[in-house]
């Protein structure tokens, strides 16, 4: 089952490698992985999507995570109320011919063209992961040139307070 992690970590150098490096040991596959920074200084957010077969695997992973020195807080968000997005560049083949009806296919998903050339456009789109792969199939018989995607990354709808967010705000006053 696939399960979507956030990890508040310590925005300091090497934490990503530890962690992907820890998933790796542990087999752990990592379908996607997104990277920022949050709203409070010096704290990175770290979205996963990982294929974990039971939930005692997810448990495993879970204290495995926060284990980690600089991990802050772990959360499984799989089955809360969250917002999902991701973002993907698309280059696609564009004649004189298709231009027009790629322009209007694209702007029924609010995409954008971000790069226009003599035989190419290049679309931005974001969105949910099924709105993403829905219009990447439906550009691909136009002739994709190249293609991005950023993985996905989340949060909890609303306020949540299981979620632990006042634990970040005491951080921020203290460190």
């Amino acid at each position: 089952m696939k399960r979507i992690i956030i990890a508040t970590v310590q925005d300091r150098g090497g934490v990503l490698n530890r962690i992907t490096g820890m998933l790796h040991r542990r087999q752990f596959n990592i379908e996607s992985i997104s990277v920022g920074a949050s709203d409070v200084k010096g704290i990175s957010k770290m979205t996963f999507v990982v294929e974990i077969a039971d939930k005692q695997k997810l448990e495993q992973l879970t204290k495995q995570l926060n284990k980690q020195i600089d991990v802050i807080k772990v959360l499984d968000v799989t089955d809360k109320a969250i917002v999902t997005r991701e973002l993907a560049l698309v280059k696609v083949v564009a004649t004189n011919q298709t231009r027009a009806e790629i322009m209007t296919l694209i702007s029924a998903f609010r995409a954008d063209v971000i790069d226009i050339s003599k035989d190419s456009l290049t679309i931005q789109v974001t969105g949910k992961p099924e709105k993403v792969d829905a219009l990447i199939a439906l550009l691909r018989p136009y002739g994709i040139k190249d293609l991005t995607k950023t993985g996905l990354t989340a949060f909890p709808r609303g306020y949540q307070p299981e979620q632990g967010f006042s634990e970040l705000n005491s951080i921020s006053a203290h460190g």
